[in-house]
C-alpha cells in the first residue's frame, strides 16, 4: 500500500512563496507519475501539475511560470515550488501518485492560503 504525506502548506501574502513536499513510501518511486492537486471551497478539485518517469512535466495554464515541479526519485519525494502567489491560488493541494497498473494514490492533503 503506497502512503502520500504531503507538507509545506501554510499561509503568505500575495507575491510570496512556498514549497510543498509529498513523501512516498514504498519502493518502484522513479516509475511512478506524480501530481499535485488543488481544490478550493466550492469547486471542483483541478489538476495543477503533472510530473512524468522520464522528468517531462505539465501545468495547468493557471500556474505556468509560477509553479514548478520536481523529483527526487532518491528521497521518493515530489515537490512543488510556487512562487508569485495570488489568493485565487488559496486550497487544499493534494499529491498524486499514478503506478505502472494505473492505480491511483492520494495524500491527505495541505492548506495554502494565500492572503491578499
Amino acid at each position: 500500500q503506497v502512503q502520500l504525506v504531503e507538507s509545506g502548506g501554510g499561509l503568505v501574502q500575495s507575491g510570496g512563496s512556498l514549497r510543498l513536499s509529498c513523501a512516498a513510501s514504498g519502493s518502484f518511486f522513479r516509475f511512478n507519475t506524480m501530481g499535485w492537486y488543488r481544490q478550493a471551497p466550492g469547486k471542483e478539485r483541478e489538476l495543477v501539475a503533472t510530473i512524468f518517469v522520464g522528468g517531462n512535466t505539465n501545468y495547468a495554464d493557471s500556474v505556468k511560470g509560477r509553479f514548478t515541479i520536481s523529483r527526487d526519485n532518491a528521497k521518493n519525494t515530489v515537490y512543488l515550488q510556487m512562487n508569485s502567489l495570488k489568493p485565487e491560488d488559496t486550497a487544499v493541494y493534494y499529491c498524486n501518485l499514478v503506478n505502472t497498473r494505473a492505480t491511483m494514490y492520494w495524500g491527505q492533503g495541505t492548506q495554502v492560503t494565500v492572503s491578499s
